[in-house]
């Protein structure tokens, strides 16, 4: 008998959930929006802000290529063969295993070997200038990822300023404050200053990143230049 009214509660409960359900109105969850149809909502700013982060992405990927491409001499091995040649007095072979490497430090190294037999103050400016000269096409560009980190949340600022213009143009339209008018005033603002600061924060890391690697390079090649002069030196002791 229990198990019997405990069936029939049951029962009444599903119909009357059911009852429920069919009174209350559908609802449809709401509509999704698209990484394309947010920038339309940013509004002409999100213009610029699309160019920088293009831009933070190529010289990025550009100069990561370089840099890679110039610390991939393996300078233990290029200054054992230097070494040879010089004290063999082949100093023809010598330039030759220099051109082979084609990088910076090889290159470094190159001006040396062709000063040999100069005095050694003037041969050692010599490799700094080469050295600064390659130093000066490493770091190029890598200052213009510093100022996108700076510029770009300006960009993002500027698209806020535009926003909140926009609300206010907005109400003293309708002349009334309703969730309506002051919507796409805040789709520009909260856009543009997220996707400025994006774009910012990107490329300082990567301006970062690649003055690092930077940094390693030079050392690497100052490194090369001394034990290149201590070559040179090695025949007067």
């Amino acid at each position: 008998m229990i198990q019997g009214i405990i069936l029939q509660v049951v029962q009444t409960m599903g119909a009357a959930a059911d009852t429920l359900k069919q009174a209350l109105p559908a609802t449809t969850p709401p509509p999704s929006m698209s990484i394309l149809q947010l920038i339309v909502k940013g509004g002409p700013v999100m213009i610029p802000l699309l160019f920088l982060s293009i831009l933070t992405v190529y010289l990025t990927v550009e100069r990561s290529i370089i840099l890679k491409r110039a610390n991939r001499t393996d300078t233990g091995s290029l200054m054992d063969s230097v070494k040879e040649f010089v004290m063999a007095g082949k100093i023809d072979a010598a330039i030759a295993y220099c051109r082979k490497e084609d990088s910076p430090i090889s290159r470094m190294i190159e001006k040396g070997i062709r000063r040999i037999g100069k005095p050694l103050p003037e041969i050692e400016e010599d490799i700094e200038g080469v050295g600064k000269m390659e130093l000066y096409k490493l770091e190029k560009n890598i200052g213009l990822l510093g100022t996108i980190a700076g510029i770009a949340p300006m960009f993002g600022f500027l698209g806020t300023i535009f926003g909140v213009i926009k609300i206010f143009y907005n109400i003293s339209l309708a002349d009334n404050i309703s969730i309506g008018n002051i919507a796409d005033g805040l789709y520009v603002k909260m856009i543009t200053s997220a996707a400025g600061l994006m774009i910012g924060i990107v490329a300082y890391i990567c301006h970062h990143l690649l003055v690092m690697w930077m940094d390693r390079i030079v050392n690497k090649m100052e490194n090369t230049a001394i034990e290149f002069m201590d070559i040179l030196q090695e025949p007067t002791k």
